[in-house]
Protein backbone atom coordinates (compact mmCIF):
# COMPACT_ATOMS: atom_id res chain seq x y z
CA UNK A 1 0.00 0.00 0.00
CA UNK A 2 2.04 3.24 -0.89
CA UNK A 3 5.33 1.03 -1.85
CA UNK A 4 5.92 0.76 1.59
CA UNK A 5 8.99 -1.63 0.54
CA UNK A 6 10.45 1.44 -0.55
CA UNK A 7 10.50 3.69 2.05
CA UNK A 8 9.62 0.92 5.08
CA UNK A 9 6.08 1.79 5.90
CA UNK A 10 4.60 2.48 9.50
CA UNK A 11 3.61 6.26 11.06
CA UNK A 12 6.07 7.50 9.24
CA UNK A 13 5.40 6.84 6.11
CA UNK A 14 1.55 7.50 6.13
CA UNK A 15 2.31 10.95 7.68
CA UNK A 16 4.77 11.34 5.02
CA UNK A 17 2.08 10.67 2.39
CA UNK A 18 -0.42 12.68 4.24
CA UNK A 19 1.91 15.86 4.66
CA UNK A 20 2.83 15.79 1.15
CA UNK A 21 -1.22 15.50 -0.35
CA UNK A 22 -1.93 18.31 1.96
CA UNK A 23 0.98 20.37 1.07
CA UNK A 24 0.63 19.54 -2.63
CA UNK A 25 -3.25 20.59 -2.15
CA UNK A 26 -2.94 23.55 -0.57
CA UNK A 27 -0.49 25.31 -3.37
CA UNK A 28 -3.09 24.21 -5.97
CA UNK A 29 -5.44 25.89 -4.02
CA UNK A 30 -3.44 29.24 -4.61
CA UNK A 31 -4.59 29.26 -7.88
CA UNK A 32 -7.08 31.41 -9.19
CA UNK A 33 -8.97 31.36 -12.78
CA UNK A 34 -10.55 34.75 -13.58
CA UNK A 35 -10.52 35.79 -9.76
CA UNK A 36 -12.14 32.13 -8.91
CA UNK A 37 -10.16 28.90 -6.97
CA UNK A 38 -11.50 25.85 -5.42
CA UNK A 39 -9.07 26.29 -2.78
CA UNK A 40 -8.85 23.69 -0.04
CA UNK A 41 -10.50 20.97 -2.33
CA UNK A 42 -7.29 20.92 -3.90
CA UNK A 43 -6.25 18.41 -1.15
CA UNK A 44 -9.03 16.24 -2.08
CA UNK A 45 -8.02 16.32 -5.71
CA UNK A 46 -4.05 15.36 -4.80
CA UNK A 47 -5.23 12.76 -2.46
CA UNK A 48 -7.80 11.11 -5.39
CA UNK A 49 -4.19 10.84 -7.32
CA UNK A 50 -2.25 9.66 -4.62
CA UNK A 51 -4.65 7.13 -4.22
CA UNK A 52 -5.14 6.30 -7.83
CA UNK A 53 -1.36 5.51 -7.81
CA UNK A 54 -1.38 3.58 -4.52
CA UNK A 55 0.09 6.40 -2.27
CA UNK A 56 -1.96 5.21 0.61
CA UNK A 57 -2.33 4.99 4.54
CA UNK A 58 -2.63 1.81 6.72
CA UNK A 59 -6.39 1.12 6.65
CA UNK A 60 -7.02 1.52 10.05
CA UNK A 61 -4.83 4.88 10.94
CA UNK A 62 -6.71 6.01 7.41
CA UNK A 63 -10.15 5.57 8.84
CA UNK A 64 -9.04 7.36 12.38
CA UNK A 65 -7.64 10.11 10.73
CA UNK A 66 -10.39 10.96 8.14
CA UNK A 67 -12.94 10.96 11.47
CA UNK A 68 -10.82 13.04 13.70
CA UNK A 69 -9.70 15.65 10.74
CA UNK A 70 -13.66 15.44 10.82
CA UNK A 71 -14.80 16.74 14.39
CA UNK A 72 -12.03 19.13 14.63
CA UNK A 73 -13.57 21.03 11.58
CA UNK A 74 -17.35 20.51 12.43
CA UNK A 75 -16.76 21.36 15.98
CA UNK A 76 -14.34 24.47 15.38
CA UNK A 77 -17.32 25.42 12.71
CA UNK A 78 -19.68 25.30 16.26
CA UNK A 79 -17.66 27.48 18.35
CA UNK A 80 -17.39 30.21 15.25
CA UNK A 81 -20.69 30.54 14.67
CA UNK A 82 -22.22 29.80 18.21
CA UNK A 83 -22.26 33.54 19.48
CA UNK A 84 -24.13 34.45 16.46
CA UNK A 85 -26.60 31.63 15.87
CA UNK A 86 -29.95 32.26 17.93
CA UNK A 87 -29.63 36.00 18.13
CA UNK A 88 -29.54 35.27 13.67
CA UNK A 89 -33.38 35.12 14.33
CA UNK A 90 -34.02 38.56 15.58
CA UNK A 91 -35.78 40.97 13.41
CA UNK A 92 -33.89 41.53 10.32
CA UNK A 93 -32.08 38.02 10.35
CA UNK A 94 -35.54 35.89 10.43
CA UNK A 95 -36.01 37.09 7.08
CA UNK A 96 -33.20 35.80 5.77
CA UNK A 97 -32.90 33.02 7.25
CA UNK A 98 -36.39 32.28 6.15
CA UNK A 99 -34.99 33.25 2.61
CA UNK A 100 -31.81 31.01 3.35
CA UNK A 101 -34.16 27.99 4.42
CA UNK A 102 -36.53 27.61 1.29
CA UNK A 103 -33.01 27.74 -0.72
CA UNK A 104 -32.56 24.59 0.91
CA UNK A 105 -35.44 23.01 0.74
CA UNK A 106 -35.46 23.91 -2.94
CA UNK A 107 -32.24 21.98 -3.34
CA UNK A 108 -33.30 18.87 -1.58
CA UNK A 109 -36.15 18.80 -3.61
CA UNK A 110 -34.18 18.87 -6.58
CA UNK A 111 -31.90 15.71 -5.40
CA UNK A 112 -35.21 13.86 -4.51
CA UNK A 113 -36.73 14.42 -7.88
CA UNK A 114 -33.68 13.09 -9.57
CA UNK A 115 -33.47 10.49 -7.24
CA UNK A 116 -36.33 9.39 -8.06
CA UNK A 117 -36.41 9.77 -11.71
CA UNK A 118 -32.89 8.74 -12.38
CA UNK A 119 -32.52 5.58 -9.85
CA UNK A 120 -29.15 6.90 -8.90
CA UNK A 121 -28.15 5.44 -5.29
CA UNK A 122 -28.90 7.89 -2.80
CA UNK A 123 -25.08 7.85 -1.57
CA UNK A 124 -24.35 9.19 -4.46
CA UNK A 125 -27.08 11.96 -4.83
CA UNK A 126 -25.58 12.53 -1.23
CA UNK A 127 -22.21 13.37 -3.09
CA UNK A 128 -23.77 15.03 -5.52
CA UNK A 129 -25.79 17.05 -3.49
CA UNK A 130 -23.04 18.53 -1.14
CA UNK A 131 -20.28 19.17 -4.10
CA UNK A 132 -22.94 21.29 -5.78
CA UNK A 133 -24.00 23.49 -2.28
CA UNK A 134 -19.70 23.29 -1.92
CA UNK A 135 -20.54 21.90 1.82
CA UNK A 136 -17.99 19.51 2.83
CA UNK A 137 -19.44 19.06 6.12
CA UNK A 138 -22.04 17.43 3.95
CA UNK A 139 -19.66 15.41 2.46
CA UNK A 140 -18.76 14.09 6.08
CA UNK A 141 -22.22 13.78 7.18
CA UNK A 142 -23.34 11.64 4.84
CA UNK A 143 -20.12 9.37 4.69
CA UNK A 144 -20.77 8.89 8.57
CA UNK A 145 -24.69 8.13 8.34
CA UNK A 146 -23.56 5.92 5.73
CA UNK A 147 -20.95 4.02 7.58
CA UNK A 148 -23.91 3.72 11.16
CA UNK A 149 -26.24 2.54 8.53
CA UNK A 150 -24.38 -0.37 6.47
CA UNK A 151 -21.10 -0.15 8.85
CA UNK A 152 -18.77 -0.10 5.31
CA UNK A 153 -17.76 3.27 3.44
CA UNK A 154 -19.30 4.45 0.22
CA UNK A 155 -16.37 5.86 -1.78
CA UNK A 156 -18.81 6.91 -4.55
CA UNK A 157 -20.02 9.77 -2.14
CA UNK A 158 -16.63 11.61 -2.59
CA UNK A 159 -16.42 10.87 -5.85
CA UNK A 160 -19.82 12.45 -6.98
CA UNK A 161 -18.59 15.48 -4.64
CA UNK A 162 -15.62 15.65 -6.73
CA UNK A 163 -17.31 15.87 -9.62
CA UNK A 164 -20.04 18.27 -8.64
CA UNK A 165 -17.78 20.64 -6.71
CA UNK A 166 -16.41 22.81 -9.18
CA UNK A 167 -19.97 23.44 -11.09
CA UNK A 168 -21.28 24.45 -7.42
CA UNK A 169 -18.51 27.12 -7.39
CA UNK A 170 -19.04 28.37 -10.98
CA UNK A 171 -22.66 27.59 -10.96
CA UNK A 172 -23.61 30.07 -8.10
CA UNK A 173 -21.44 32.73 -9.60
CA UNK A 174 -22.95 32.37 -12.89
CA UNK A 175 -26.14 32.44 -11.15
CA UNK A 176 -25.93 35.78 -9.54
CA UNK A 177 -24.77 37.12 -13.32
CA UNK A 178 -28.19 35.52 -14.45
CA UNK A 179 -30.35 37.55 -11.66
CA UNK A 180 -28.74 40.77 -12.05
CA UNK A 181 -30.06 40.86 -16.17
CA UNK A 182 -33.36 39.17 -15.01
CA UNK A 183 -33.65 41.52 -12.18
CA UNK A 184 -33.13 44.02 -14.26
CA UNK A 185 -30.83 44.99 -11.45
CA UNK A 186 -29.57 49.38 -11.30
CA UNK A 187 -25.95 48.81 -9.73
CA UNK A 188 -25.45 52.48 -9.08
CA UNK A 189 -29.40 52.44 -7.21
CA UNK A 190 -28.93 49.33 -5.50
CA UNK A 191 -25.05 50.22 -4.66
CA UNK A 192 -26.60 53.52 -2.93
CA UNK A 193 -29.30 51.84 -1.14
CA UNK A 194 -26.32 49.29 0.47
CA UNK A 195 -24.61 51.67 1.39
CA UNK A 196 -27.28 53.35 3.60
CA UNK A 197 -27.98 49.94 4.78
CA UNK A 198 -32.04 49.87 3.56
CA UNK A 199 -33.44 46.76 3.23
CA UNK A 200 -33.51 43.19 5.41
CA UNK A 201 -29.73 44.74 6.77
CA UNK A 202 -31.21 47.77 8.32
CA UNK A 203 -31.97 45.18 11.30
CA UNK A 204 -28.52 43.87 11.45
CA UNK A 205 -26.15 47.04 11.07
CA UNK A 206 -25.60 50.33 13.18
CA UNK A 207 -24.96 54.00 11.85
CA UNK A 208 -24.57 57.39 13.39
CA UNK A 209 -26.41 60.56 12.66
CA UNK A 210 -26.85 64.37 14.19
CA UNK A 211 -30.38 65.39 15.85
CA UNK A 212 -31.24 68.85 17.08
CA UNK A 213 -33.82 68.86 19.86
CA UNK A 214 -36.97 70.79 18.90
CA UNK A 215 -39.70 68.93 20.27
CA UNK A 216 -41.16 70.37 23.32
CA UNK A 217 -43.23 67.39 24.25
CA UNK A 218 -39.79 65.68 25.26
CA UNK A 219 -37.72 68.79 26.47
CA UNK A 220 -36.93 68.51 30.26
CA UNK A 221 -37.13 64.68 30.12
CA UNK A 222 -34.21 62.24 30.85
CA UNK A 223 -32.08 59.85 28.24
CA UNK A 224 -33.82 56.93 29.92
CA UNK A 225 -37.76 58.55 29.57
CA UNK A 226 -37.06 59.47 26.00
CA UNK A 227 -35.54 55.27 25.27
CA UNK A 228 -39.30 53.96 26.84
CA UNK A 229 -41.09 56.25 24.99
CA UNK A 230 -39.41 56.23 21.49
CA UNK A 231 -39.49 52.36 21.94
CA UNK A 232 -35.71 52.41 20.24
CA UNK A 233 -32.35 50.98 21.01
CA UNK A 234 -30.34 53.61 20.39
CA UNK A 235 -26.92 55.66 22.34
CA UNK A 236 -26.07 58.70 22.82
CA UNK A 237 -22.53 59.55 22.44
CA UNK A 238 -21.93 63.53 21.89
CA UNK A 239 -24.25 65.99 23.18
CA UNK A 240 -23.38 69.78 22.03
CA UNK A 241 -26.04 72.37 24.69
CA UNK A 242 -27.78 74.56 23.01
CA UNK A 243 -25.96 77.17 25.55
CA UNK A 244 -22.62 75.11 25.60
CA UNK A 245 -19.43 76.06 23.43
CA UNK A 246 -18.49 72.11 23.51
CA UNK A 247 -19.41 68.38 24.43
CA UNK A 248 -20.61 67.15 27.67
CA UNK A 249 -18.10 65.27 29.29
CA UNK A 250 -20.68 62.07 30.42
CA UNK A 251 -24.06 61.34 28.71
CA UNK A 252 -26.31 58.55 30.80
CA UNK A 253 -29.64 57.77 31.41
CA UNK A 254 -30.24 60.65 33.45
CA UNK A 255 -28.97 63.33 31.46
CA UNK A 256 -31.81 65.63 30.63
CA UNK A 257 -32.55 67.48 27.40
CA UNK A 258 -33.10 70.68 26.80
CA UNK A 259 -34.29 72.54 23.81
CA UNK A 260 -31.98 73.22 20.94
CA UNK A 261 -29.61 70.57 22.49
CA UNK A 262 -27.28 69.04 19.35
CA UNK A 263 -27.20 65.26 19.88
CA UNK A 264 -24.99 62.09 18.01
CA UNK A 265 -26.61 59.19 18.42
CA UNK A 266 -25.85 55.54 16.76
CA UNK A 267 -28.81 53.33 16.00
CA UNK A 268 -29.84 50.83 13.61
CA UNK A 269 -30.79 52.34 9.73
CA UNK A 270 -34.56 51.56 10.61
CA UNK A 271 -35.24 53.08 13.58
CA UNK A 272 -33.43 56.41 12.80
CA UNK A 273 -36.41 58.14 11.30
CA UNK A 274 -38.71 57.25 14.61
CA UNK A 275 -35.87 58.54 17.12
CA UNK A 276 -35.47 61.82 14.44
CA UNK A 277 -39.23 62.35 14.75
CA UNK A 278 -39.16 61.92 18.79
CA UNK A 279 -36.65 64.20 19.49
CA UNK A 280 -36.68 67.03 16.68
CA UNK A 281 -34.87 67.58 12.85
CA UNK A 282 -31.63 66.23 11.35
CA UNK A 283 -28.61 68.59 11.32
CA UNK A 284 -25.11 68.30 10.36
CA UNK A 285 -21.89 68.84 12.64
CA UNK A 286 -18.49 68.42 12.76
CA UNK A 287 -17.87 66.70 15.54
CA UNK A 288 -14.63 66.23 15.23
CA UNK A 289 -14.29 70.05 15.03
CA UNK A 290 -16.35 71.15 17.67
CA UNK A 291 -15.35 68.32 20.16
CA UNK A 292 -11.24 68.03 19.81
CA UNK A 293 -11.50 67.00 23.45
CA UNK A 294 -12.92 63.33 22.79
CA UNK A 295 -11.81 60.95 20.96
CA UNK A 296 -12.99 57.29 19.96
CA UNK A 297 -11.15 53.77 19.81
CA UNK A 298 -11.38 50.49 19.57
CA UNK A 299 -10.90 48.20 22.63
CA UNK A 300 -10.93 44.60 23.01
CA UNK A 301 -12.59 42.53 25.53
CA UNK A 302 -9.90 40.49 26.74
CA UNK A 303 -10.89 40.37 30.64
CA UNK A 304 -12.43 37.20 31.71
CA UNK A 305 -14.35 38.65 33.99
CA UNK A 306 -16.19 41.00 31.85
CA UNK A 307 -17.41 38.06 29.83
CA UNK A 308 -21.52 37.50 30.05
CA UNK A 309 -22.09 41.30 31.80
CA UNK A 310 -24.10 43.52 30.36
CA UNK A 311 -22.81 47.17 29.41
CA UNK A 312 -24.93 48.58 31.85
CA UNK A 313 -23.16 46.23 34.59
CA UNK A 314 -20.11 47.80 33.56
CA UNK A 315 -21.09 51.47 34.47
CA UNK A 316 -18.20 52.72 32.08
CA UNK A 317 -20.32 56.22 31.65
CA UNK A 318 -20.41 56.80 35.48
CA UNK A 319 -16.98 55.45 36.35
CA UNK A 320 -14.98 56.93 33.81
CA UNK A 321 -17.37 59.36 31.58
CA UNK A 322 -16.85 57.39 28.67
CA UNK A 323 -19.33 56.01 26.15
CA UNK A 324 -19.95 52.58 24.88
CA UNK A 325 -21.22 52.92 21.23
CA UNK A 326 -20.59 50.23 18.85
CA UNK A 327 -20.38 46.70 19.66
CA UNK A 328 -18.54 44.57 16.98
CA UNK A 329 -18.92 40.72 16.99
CA UNK A 330 -19.29 37.57 14.46
CA UNK A 331 -18.75 39.62 11.99
CA UNK A 332 -21.85 42.01 12.93
CA UNK A 333 -21.63 45.30 14.84
CA UNK A 334 -24.32 46.07 16.85
CA UNK A 335 -26.28 48.57 19.11
CA UNK A 336 -24.44 49.20 22.62
CA UNK A 337 -27.74 48.68 24.54
CA UNK A 338 -27.10 48.57 28.11
CA UNK A 339 -28.72 45.34 28.40
CA UNK A 340 -26.21 43.92 26.08
CA UNK A 341 -24.22 41.02 27.41
CA UNK A 342 -20.77 41.03 26.28
CA UNK A 343 -18.44 38.22 25.08
CA UNK A 344 -14.81 37.68 24.97
CA UNK A 345 -13.02 38.85 22.16
CA UNK A 346 -15.59 41.48 20.99
CA UNK A 347 -14.18 44.77 19.52
CA UNK A 348 -16.10 47.57 21.38
CA UNK A 349 -16.23 51.35 19.95
CA UNK A 350 -15.53 53.66 22.78
CA UNK A 351 -16.44 57.76 22.96
CA UNK A 352 -14.48 59.61 25.98
CA UNK A 353 -11.73 61.83 26.27
CA UNK A 354 -8.35 60.49 26.51
CA UNK A 355 -7.70 59.66 30.44
CA UNK A 356 -11.58 58.19 30.21
CA UNK A 357 -10.77 56.14 27.70
CA UNK A 358 -7.47 54.85 29.06
CA UNK A 359 -9.14 53.92 32.37
CA UNK A 360 -12.13 51.50 30.06
CA UNK A 361 -9.29 50.39 28.10
CA UNK A 362 -7.69 49.17 31.50
CA UNK A 363 -11.08 47.54 32.59
CA UNK A 364 -11.67 45.94 29.55
CA UNK A 365 -8.58 44.23 29.23
CA UNK A 366 -7.66 44.90 25.51
CA UNK A 367 -4.20 42.80 25.83
CA UNK A 368 -3.78 41.00 22.42
CA UNK A 369 -1.23 38.66 24.41
CA UNK A 370 -4.15 37.48 27.05
CA UNK A 371 -6.43 36.48 23.61
CA UNK A 372 -3.27 34.73 22.04
CA UNK A 373 -3.14 32.12 24.67
CA UNK A 374 -5.66 29.11 23.69
CA UNK A 375 -8.24 28.17 25.50
CA UNK A 376 -8.41 24.79 25.12
CA UNK A 377 -10.73 23.55 28.35
CA UNK A 378 -14.00 24.06 25.79
CA UNK A 379 -12.90 22.61 22.59
CA UNK A 380 -11.86 18.80 24.22
CA UNK A 381 -14.55 18.73 26.72
CA UNK A 382 -16.92 19.91 23.94
CA UNK A 383 -15.56 17.65 21.59
CA UNK A 384 -15.63 14.21 24.63
CA UNK A 385 -19.43 15.44 25.04
CA UNK A 386 -20.18 16.14 21.40
CA UNK A 387 -19.39 12.23 21.05
CA UNK A 388 -21.51 11.03 23.67
CA UNK A 389 -24.13 13.20 22.02
CA UNK A 390 -23.27 11.70 18.47
CA UNK A 391 -24.42 7.88 19.89
CA UNK A 392 -27.75 8.69 21.43
CA UNK A 393 -30.16 7.04 19.35
CA UNK A 394 -33.90 9.01 18.86
CA UNK A 395 -36.74 8.49 16.75
CA UNK A 396 -38.66 10.99 14.12
CA UNK A 397 -42.09 9.87 13.17
CA UNK A 398 -42.24 7.90 9.85
CA UNK A 399 -38.76 6.69 9.66
CA UNK A 400 -39.12 3.22 11.70
CA UNK A 401 -34.75 2.93 12.42
CA UNK A 402 -33.62 5.22 15.34
CA UNK A 403 -31.35 8.06 13.97
CA UNK A 404 -28.25 9.17 15.73
CA UNK A 405 -26.21 12.41 14.97
CA UNK A 406 -23.01 10.78 14.45
CA UNK A 407 -19.87 12.37 14.54
CA UNK A 408 -20.68 15.49 12.39
CA UNK A 409 -24.33 16.67 14.24
CA UNK A 410 -22.78 15.55 17.99
CA UNK A 411 -19.89 17.66 18.23
CA UNK A 412 -21.81 20.63 16.23
CA UNK A 413 -24.68 21.19 18.49
CA UNK A 414 -22.56 20.51 21.58
CA UNK A 415 -20.26 23.49 20.13
CA UNK A 416 -22.92 25.26 18.76
CA UNK A 417 -24.37 25.72 22.48
CA UNK A 418 -21.18 26.14 24.60
CA UNK A 419 -20.38 28.82 21.98
CA UNK A 420 -23.90 30.36 22.31
CA UNK A 421 -24.60 29.57 26.02
CA UNK A 422 -21.07 29.82 27.37
CA UNK A 423 -20.89 33.54 28.44
CA UNK A 424 -24.15 33.32 29.89
CA UNK A 425 -22.88 30.64 32.60
CA UNK A 426 -19.83 32.74 32.62
CA UNK A 427 -18.09 29.56 30.83
CA UNK A 428 -14.71 31.14 28.70
CA UNK A 429 -15.25 29.63 25.31
CA UNK A 430 -13.33 32.27 23.69
CA UNK A 431 -10.39 31.59 21.41
CA UNK A 432 -8.80 33.77 18.81
CA UNK A 433 -10.45 33.64 15.49
CA UNK A 434 -6.53 32.51 14.10
CA UNK A 435 -6.75 30.09 16.53
CA UNK A 436 -10.52 28.56 15.60
CA UNK A 437 -9.46 29.01 12.28
CA UNK A 438 -6.21 27.31 12.13
CA UNK A 439 -8.56 24.19 14.08
CA UNK A 440 -10.79 24.43 11.59
CA UNK A 441 -8.24 24.25 8.63
CA UNK A 442 -6.15 21.30 9.84
CA UNK A 443 -9.00 19.10 10.49
CA UNK A 444 -10.70 19.82 7.15
CA UNK A 445 -7.07 19.32 5.04
CA UNK A 446 -6.76 16.07 7.12
CA UNK A 447 -10.16 14.76 6.30
CA UNK A 448 -10.24 15.93 3.10
CA UNK A 449 -6.80 14.40 2.46
CA UNK A 450 -8.16 10.91 3.99
CA UNK A 451 -11.59 11.17 1.74
CA UNK A 452 -9.55 11.37 -1.32
CA UNK A 453 -6.57 8.77 -0.61
CA UNK A 454 -9.59 6.28 0.38
CA UNK A 455 -11.72 7.27 -2.92
CA UNK A 456 -8.68 7.44 -5.10
CA UNK A 457 -8.24 3.79 -6.71
CA UNK A 458 -11.80 3.36 -8.31
CA UNK A 459 -12.26 7.44 -9.09
CA UNK A 460 -11.00 7.13 -12.88
CA UNK A 461 -13.10 4.18 -13.12
CA UNK A 462 -16.19 5.59 -11.41
CA UNK A 463 -16.45 9.49 -12.71
CA UNK A 464 -15.04 9.66 -15.97
CA UNK A 465 -17.59 7.20 -17.62
CA UNK A 466 -21.42 8.70 -18.73
CA UNK A 467 -22.33 8.09 -15.37
CA UNK A 468 -19.49 10.67 -14.05
CA UNK A 469 -20.79 13.06 -16.97
CA UNK A 470 -24.31 12.85 -15.59
CA UNK A 471 -23.04 13.48 -11.93
CA UNK A 472 -21.91 16.73 -13.65
CA UNK A 473 -25.43 17.63 -14.74
CA UNK A 474 -27.12 16.66 -11.63
CA UNK A 475 -24.71 18.92 -9.72
CA UNK A 476 -25.57 21.65 -12.19
CA UNK A 477 -29.70 21.77 -11.47
CA UNK A 478 -28.86 21.50 -7.66
CA UNK A 479 -26.98 24.71 -7.90
CA UNK A 480 -28.35 26.67 -10.57
CA UNK A 481 -32.41 25.59 -9.70
CA UNK A 482 -32.96 26.47 -6.09
CA UNK A 483 -30.55 29.52 -6.68
CA UNK A 484 -32.47 31.15 -9.28
CA UNK A 485 -35.68 30.61 -7.63
CA UNK A 486 -34.45 31.37 -4.85
CA UNK A 487 -33.23 34.63 -6.05
CA UNK A 488 -36.91 35.71 -7.44
CA UNK A 489 -38.47 34.90 -3.93
CA UNK A 490 -35.72 37.24 -2.35
CA UNK A 491 -36.14 40.15 -4.98
CA UNK A 492 -40.14 39.96 -5.19
CA UNK A 493 -41.57 38.53 -1.97
CA UNK A 494 -38.71 39.63 0.84
CA UNK A 495 -37.76 42.67 -1.67
CA UNK A 496 -34.25 42.36 -0.66
CA UNK A 497 -31.62 44.41 -1.76
CA UNK A 498 -29.54 42.96 -4.77
CA UNK A 499 -26.55 42.46 -2.78
CA UNK A 500 -28.28 41.84 0.59
CA UNK A 501 -29.76 39.31 -1.65
CA UNK A 502 -26.50 37.54 -2.96
CA UNK A 503 -24.76 37.41 0.27
CA UNK A 504 -27.99 35.56 1.21
CA UNK A 505 -27.58 32.85 -1.61
CA UNK A 506 -23.95 32.50 -1.05
CA UNK A 507 -24.92 31.80 2.53
CA UNK A 508 -27.84 29.33 2.23
CA UNK A 509 -24.46 27.19 -0.17
CA UNK A 510 -22.37 28.24 2.33
CA UNK A 511 -19.91 29.10 -0.51
CA UNK A 512 -16.73 31.04 -0.02
CA UNK A 513 -15.93 31.65 -3.56
CA UNK A 514 -19.38 32.77 -3.96
CA UNK A 515 -18.85 35.25 -1.33
CA UNK A 516 -15.37 36.44 -2.34
CA UNK A 517 -16.99 37.28 -5.86
CA UNK A 518 -19.90 39.08 -4.35
CA UNK A 519 -17.90 41.45 -2.40
CA UNK A 520 -16.09 42.49 -5.31
CA UNK A 521 -18.84 43.42 -6.68
CA UNK A 522 -20.00 46.16 -4.05
CA UNK A 523 -18.45 48.61 -1.58
CA UNK A 524 -20.82 47.75 0.95
CA UNK A 525 -20.61 45.48 3.42
CA UNK A 526 -24.16 43.72 2.67
CA UNK A 527 -22.90 40.25 1.03
CA UNK A 528 -20.88 39.48 4.12
CA UNK A 529 -23.55 40.69 6.67
CA UNK A 530 -26.30 38.65 5.37
CA UNK A 531 -23.65 35.78 4.25
CA UNK A 532 -23.01 35.92 7.75
CA UNK A 533 -26.60 35.98 9.38
CA UNK A 534 -27.99 32.77 7.72
CA UNK A 535 -24.47 31.03 7.29
CA UNK A 536 -24.96 29.43 10.86
CA UNK A 537 -28.05 27.98 10.63
CA UNK A 538 -27.83 27.21 7.06
CA UNK A 539 -24.40 24.65 7.98
CA UNK A 540 -26.69 23.34 10.53
CA UNK A 541 -29.09 22.29 8.38
CA UNK A 542 -27.18 20.99 5.47
CA UNK A 543 -25.39 18.76 8.35
CA UNK A 544 -28.55 17.44 9.41
CA UNK A 545 -30.49 16.88 6.30
CA UNK A 546 -28.22 15.12 4.48
CA UNK A 547 -28.11 12.32 7.31
CA UNK A 548 -31.40 12.13 7.25
CA UNK A 549 -31.56 11.71 2.89
CA UNK A 550 -28.74 8.42 4.19
CA UNK A 551 -30.90 7.39 6.84
CA UNK A 552 -34.65 6.84 5.23
CA UNK A 553 -33.51 6.14 2.39
CA UNK A 554 -30.35 3.98 2.24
Amino acid sequence: MGFPTLWGGGVAHSVMILSLVISLGLLLGKIKVANISLGLTWVLFVGILFGYFCFNLDDHLLHFLKEFGLILFVYSIGLQVGPSFFSSFGKGGLQLNLLAIVTIVLSIGVTLVLFYTTGTPITTMAGILSGAVTNTPGLGAAQQANSDLNGIDAPEIAASYAAAYPIGVVGAILCFLLLRYILRIHTAREEEAAKRGLGATEELTVRPFSVRVKNTQIVGKCVREIGEISQRDFVISRMLKADGDRPTDVINGATVLGLDDELLITAAPHDIEAIIACLGEPVTVDWEKCDKGHISRRILITRPEINGKTIAQLSIRSQFGANITHVYRSGVELVAAPHLQLQMGDKVTVVGTELSISHTEKRLGNSLKRLNIPNLIPIFLGIAFGCLLANIPFYLPGIPQPLKLGLTGGPLIVAILIGCLGPKFRLITYNTISSNLMIREIGLCIFLACVGLGTGKDFVTTVFTANGLSWVGYGALITIVPLLIGGLIGRYVFHLNYYTLIGVLAGANTNPPALRYANDLTTSDSPAVAYATVYPFAMFLRIITIQILILTLG
